[in-house]
């Protein structure tokens, strides 16, 4: 008999069987549920099931982050009727407005840990299998039902196991090498299936990139996405609120769907042109396309790591009058961080505007919504057509280093010119 993934051994643990096959349907224990600015959605189906109280409120997470503060009075209401919940319901882990974006925040809060199934009402809840946990998206009908029982269903995917390796060369990071895989697999290449990370690039990364690697991968279809469990993810735990879980490892002999390697030796800085997050082009490739705004920020490129890189190239310099740069830390601790080390006071002088801890306009709302015509370069997982306001707007995705780069011209930039 062949050996377990990631996957299936998280789904066998948490289903209470010896081992699971992918296709089978489960009904399995969740760790932790988490739900965002939705959680009134969450909350209006969830009183028309014949439960009172949540099943345990010290496992359900809500994050105030996609319209943080309120854009309008609707969505203030519904804030409002969230904090009711909160405290009526005795969910122990809110987070108010402007303290960042949940899939910050629950890292740094040592909510994630390793071997954890982990479901969360925003796709992008495919990043905390950085930490090796099993973690993907639901919709509000399911995390209400979570709410009430603390169990859900869960057919088991297939396993794709890719193994990186090689040093990553100068201005090229972990965006750039997830656009890659992206651009090699197609938006839609993973469906359904736990992609597992390997290698020595992999192996080097800090928890910041591998987040960022784990994030984009819903953006090939993903269930979920896992790196396995190390000791830069153990130090990572252990300075933030500790570790306290039990990591899970595939076996040796475990069924891979696919495999496949990739040597980033020769990788270049990488954009995403419009309108789908697979049409990846080389930066050489578009260089001198004219942008209207630069973001930096987000759940995929909005922490410490990332500001640090943006801000070494945009030091002494300011950006192009035609471009407006907008900087969104990822939580409070990264702006309070950032600010110590004088990134803010850099991104100041550089004519940027900061943007409260949040999701800022990564989904079009407010905070840097485009209008018709313009373009936008951003650090932001998603492209297509009205992401980031009007549908005829254009949007390309990048790296800190190529956003910051191409404020400073007004148009798409190679970073490795920059500071040459």
């Amino acid at each position: 008999m062949s050996g377990l993934t990631i996957a299936e051994k998280i789904l066998s643990q948490k289903s209470q069987h010896s081992r699971v096959e992918p296709g089978e349907v489960v009904e399995a224990s969740v760790d932790l549920a988490m739900s965002h600015d939705n959680t009134a959605l969450v909350a209006s189906i969830f009183s028309k099931l014949d439960v009172d109280k949540v099943w345990d409120p010290n496992r359900i997470a809500i994050v105030l982050d996609h319209r943080s503060p309120a854009n309008n009075e609707q969505t203030a209401k519904r804030h409002q009727t969230i904090r009711t919940i909160v405290q009526e319901q005795h969910i122990s882990t809110f987070f108010d407005i402007g303290q960042g974006i949940c899939h910050q925040l629950l890292p740094e809060s040592g909510l994630v840990q390793p071997g954890m199934l982990i479901v969360g009402s925003d796709s992008h809840t495919t990043t905390y299998g950085a930490f090796g946990a099993f973690a993907t998206g639901i919709g509000a009908t399911d995390i209400a039902l979570v709410w009430a029982t603390g169990k859900l269903w869960f057919k088991v995917p297939e396993t794709i196991q890719l193994t990186v390796n090689g040093a990553l060369p100068s201005m090229v990071t972990a965006k750039d090498l997830i656009l890659h895989i992206i651009k090699m697999k197609g938006q839609d290449g993973a469906n359904y299936q736990s992609v597992e990370f390997y290698g020595t690039t992999i192996e080097r990364m800090s928890l910041g990139s591998r987040m960022c690697i784990t994030n984009h991968c819903m953006e090939m279809g993903a269930k979920t996405a896992m790196i396995p469990f190390d000791k830069t993810t153990k130090q990572y735990l252990n300075n933030n609120a500790g570790f306290s879980a039990q990591p899970v490892f595939a076996d040796a002999d475990a069924v891979y769907t696919e495999k496949t390697e990739i040597d980033v030796s020769d990788l270049e800085p990488l954009v995403a042109c419009p309108s789908r997050v697979d049409n990846v082009k080389p930066v050489a490739d578009v260089q001198g396309e004219l942008i209207d705004q630069a973001v930096i920020g987000s759940c995929t490129n909005g922490r410490l790591e990332d500001l640090a890189l943006a801000a070494s190239i945009l030091k002494g310099r300011s950006a192009s009058s035609d471009v407006r740069l907008l900087i969104i830390p990822a939580s409070q601790k990264v702006y309070q961080d950032a600010l110590h080390k004088g990134y803010i006071s850099v991104f100041l002088q550089a004519g940027a505007t900061i943007v409260n801890p949040g999701c800022g306009p990564c989904l079009g709302l407010h905070q840097g919504v485009l209008a018709k015509g313009e373009t936008a370069l951003s650090t932001t997982n998603r492209n297509f057509p009205g992401r980031m306001g009007s549908p005829e707007s254009n949007i390309y995705l990048a790296s800190p280093a190529t956003v910051a780069a191409s404020a400073l011209t007004g148009e798409i930039t190679d970073p490795r010119g920059v500071l040459s």
